[in-house]
């Protein structure tokens, strides 16, 4: 299975490096990243693979969003699926 990462917010040094890190804290392997600065704004999408998650996904979405606060950005995490849905015309 696969899930949608997003981030965005004021780009400062080491974003990426933070999110791939903790979505190793969890098991969460990053497969693409797609990423650009628009002026002074970051912006980020990442396909993980969350087969071997080791807490609930629900959980993850919690700790990824907790995360962005900390660091004052927004961070989102959807299932594949509900992304794939939502965007389908």
């Amino acid at each position: 299975m696969k899930a949608v990462i997003t981030v965005v917010g004021k780009d400062t040094v080491g974003i990426l490096a933070r999110v791939a890190g903790e979505c190793a804290n969890y098991n969460v392997n990053v497969l693409e990243v797609s990423q650009t600065i628009l002026q002074d704004m970051f912006c980020m999408m990442m396909i993980v693979d969350i087969d071997k998650v080791n807490i609930p996904f629900a959980q993850f979405t919690d700790k990824m969003a907790e995360m962005g606060n900390s660091i004052g950005m927004s961070i989102r995490a959807m299932h594949e699926d509900i992304f794939n849905s939502m965007h389908r015309i």
